[in-house]
């Protein structure tokens, strides 16, 4: 649990830091690019100082340790395979890592700190999604309940009359509702078969692979860099590194279903107390009904 708060502390700081920068011509992409690169130097730092690489053997190869997940129950993967996995997964999820970081961004300035950050961590539905369809974790009735009233908050949010007659849905929030889920996700496949002392390696090639995409699109974009993205993106780095790395830890001694209710509940929690004593955020009341009703969901889900 120590951990686990520590992931929410984080998570919560993100949003709000972002909202420091919403008023202003901010280049999302310089403070997404500093950010990755703050939390690609940060994690290299923990590889080289933990001499992770160092007196790792090849016992047997990727493949052949890869089968033995489906035939040995709780079996884990090798130093060498969890390094290969880490690198793997890390580097595939390091797009929608980068996805969920820039809807982030966008979602705060039109929608506001709170519901943007209710919508990211309402995400969870993504990797619960997955838990059922590939390692048949299947949810109690409660929890069903639960995921129910979760998406009765999505439909809150997006539906007004407006969006009846013309059928206006917030593309932002349905963005990063589910890059925001397969960034959690990435977590869960990581720690679900690989060695936990090296998830360090997992970190590195997922922030690496968002760095990469998002100087690119930095440089595309040809727009203004300025001496305050990028220490913006410093400050997010750090604690979009950490959130990552205790959720980790906390995956590693708590069940799945405990974890990530009461990681995304406290992170939403923290982020609508945030906006309305610091930034003196208004919130409405329909958006005000959605966020109770993602809070008591992910109760539910956590019975």
């Amino acid at each position: 649990m120590f951990y686990l708060t520590l992931a929410i502390i984080c998570s919560a700081s993100i949003a709000l830091i972002f909202k420091c920068t919403e008023n202003s011509n901010a280049n999302r992409y310089v403070i997404t690019s500093a950010n990755y690169f703050i939390a690609v130097v940060i994690s290299l730092f923990m590889i080289f100082s933990r001499r992770l690489l160092t007196g790792i053997t090849r016992e047997l190869s990727f493949a052949k340790d890869f089968s033995l997940l489906s035939s040995i129950n709780d079996h884990m993967l090798s130093p060498y395979s969890s390094i290969l996995w880490g690198l793997i997964i890390g580097g595939i999820f390091g797009c929608f890592f980068f996805l969920s970081f820039v809807y982030y961004q966008k979602s705060i300035k039109e929608n506001g700190v709170g519901i943007s950050g209710t919508f990211a961590k309402l995400g969870i539905l993504i990797p619960m999604i997955f838990s059922i369809v590939i390692w048949k974790e299947f949810p109690s009735s409660i929890q069903w309940v639960g995921i129910g009233l979760s998406l009765v908050s999505i439909l809150i949010v997006n539906l007004s009359q407006k969006s009846l007659e013309k059928f206006d849905i917030k593309p932002t929030l349905i963005f990063l509702f589910f890059f925001g889920g397969m960034a959690e996700f990435s977590s869960k496949i990581y720690q679900k078969y690989a060695l936990n002392e090296y998830k360090d390696v997992f970190l590195f090639a997922l922030f690496f692979v968002a760095f990469l995409l998002s100087i690119f699109y930095t440089f595309r974009e040809k727009g203004i860099i300025t001496k305050k993205d990028i220490l913006t993106g410093f400050a997010v780095g750090i604690p979009n590194l950490f959130s990552s790395y205790f959720l980790i830890l906390s995956l590693a001694t708590l069940k799945t279903s405990v974890v990530f209710p009461i990681y995304s509940a406290g992170s939403i929690v923290l982020i609508n107390i945030g906006g309305i004593l610091i930034f003196k955020e208004k919130i409405t009341k329909k958006n005000q009904v959605a966020i109770v009703l993602t809070v008591v969901a992910l109760v539910l889900i956590n019975v």
